[in-house]
C-alpha cells in the first residue's frame, strides 16, 4: 500500500497543513510520497523532502501549475493516482477545490474532512456541523481523502532526506486561467496557524469596535483576529476572518470569543480549541456550553479591563 499526500505550498515553502496531512497518512501505514505541483517550486520540493517519514517527493513543475488551478492539478493527480491506494490533501480551500474533481474523474467517492483513521478503509468524519461523528468505510480501489488538519498533530518539518523525482505534467487544459489575486496583508499570525485567536461576533456592534476594543487585546496576546459569520455578514470585518463551518476551521491553544452567541455553525469551526474563553452579556448563550472559562457581562467594559490587567 502506498499513500500520496498533495502538498499545500506557496512554491517556496510547505505550509503547516501539509504536516498535519502527513500525520494522517502515517496512520494508514505503507510508503508515503508527497506531490508538489507548482511553478519554480524546487524550494518547496526540497522542504517537503525534509519531512521525516517521506520516502519520495514528486515534483511537477510547469507554468500552468503555478497558481494551483483545479482543472490542471486534477488532471495531474488523475495521471499519478493510479500508482497509489490513497490520495490525501488538506481540507483547505485548495483541497476542497481540487479533490472532488479528482474523485469524479476517477469515478470514486470522495471521503471528506476526516478526523480519524480507523484502518486503511475506515475513517471517522464530523457531520451535522460537528455535532455527530460518522464512521465511513470505502471499497474504492483508490481512496480520495481530504483531511481536517486540526484533528491531527503536525509532524516535524525537518529531519528527513527523501529524494525528489520530477514528473511530467499534462498540458494546460485551457479551461481556466489565473487573472489576479488580492491578498490581505497583516503582521498578525495566519488565522489557521495561530496559537491564540481573539474573535468577535455580532455583539461587537460595528467594525470600529473591533478596532477599538478587540485589537488591543489581540496585540497584547500576539493573537490572530477572527469573527463569527454574523459579524462578517454585517460587514464589520473581512470575509477571511470568518471562523466556522463555512469559514476557517481552527484549533488554537487559546480561543477568546467576545460577543459571540455560539451558533452551531461557529462552534463547528473552533470547538476543538484547547482552551476557550467566552465573554457575553447573555448567560444563556450557547457559547458557554463549550467554554472552559466564561464571563457574563458588558464586553465594552470587560475587554478594556482585561487589557489593562495584561499590561501590569
Amino acid at each position: 500500500m502506498s499513500v500520496l499526500v498533495v502538498a499545500e505550498h506557496d512554491n517556496k515553502t510547505v505550509k503547516k497543513a501539509t504536516l498535519n496531512t502527513v500525520a494522517a497518512a502515517q496512520k494508514l501505514g505503507g510508503e508515503i510520497h508527497v506531490l508538489v505541483a507548482g511553478h519554480q517550486a524546487g524550494e518547496a520540493a526540497k522542504a517537503a523532502a525534509q519531512i521525516p517519514g517521506i520516502k519520495k517527493v514528486l515534483l511537477a513543475d510547469a507554468p500552468h501549475l503555478g497558481e494551483f488551478l483545479a482543472e490542471n492539478v486534477a488532471a495531474l493527480l488523475v495521471q499519478v493516482a493510479k500508482n497509489y491506494s490513497h490520495v490525501l490533501a488538506p481540507a483547505t480551500s485548495n483541497g476542497k477545490n481540487v479533490m472532488p474533481r479528482v474523485a469524479a474523474l476517477l469515478d470514486v467517492q470522495q471521503i471528506s474532512d476526516i478526523a480519524a483513521v480507523e484502518s486503511a478503509d475506515t475513517f471517522m468524519r464530523p457531520i451535522y456541523a460537528g455535532n455527530a461523528l460518522a464512521t465511513v468505510k470505502s471499497k474504492d480501489a483508490i481512496k480520495i481523502i481530504t483531511v481536517r488538519t486540526t484533528a491531527f498533530d503536525a509532524v516535524a518539518a525537518t529531519g528527513g532526506s527523501a529524494p525528489v523525482e520530477h514528473v511530467s505534467a499534462p498540458a494546460d487544459s485551457g479551461l481556466s486561467s489565473f487573472v489576479t489575486r488580492e491578498v490581505s496583508k497583516s503582521e498578525r499570525p495566519e488565522l489557521t496557524a495561530a496559537k491564540i485567536i481573539v474573535s468577535g461576533g455580532r455583539g461587537m456592534g460595528s467594525g470600529e469596535n473591533f478596532t477599538k476594543v478587540l485589537e488591543p487585546l489581540a496585540d497584547k496576546l500576539g493573537a490572530a483576529m477572527g469573527a463569527s459569520r454574523a459579524a462578517v455578514d454585517a460587514g464589520f470585518v473581512p470575509n477571511d476572518w470568518q471562523v466556522g463551518q463555512t469559514g476557517k476551521i481552527v484549533a488554537p491553544d487559546l480561543y477568546v470569543a467576545v460577543g459571540i452567541s455560539g451558533a452551531i455553525q461557529h462552534l463547528a469551526g473552533m470547538k476543538d480549541s484547547r482552551v476557550i474563553v467566552a465573554i457575553n452579556k447573555d448567560e444563556e448563550a450557547p457559547i458557554f456550553q463549550v467554554a472552559d472559562f466564561g464571563v457574563v457581562g458588558d464586553l465594552f467594559q470587560l475587554v478594556p479591563s482585561l487589557v489593562e490587567e495584561l499590561k501590569k
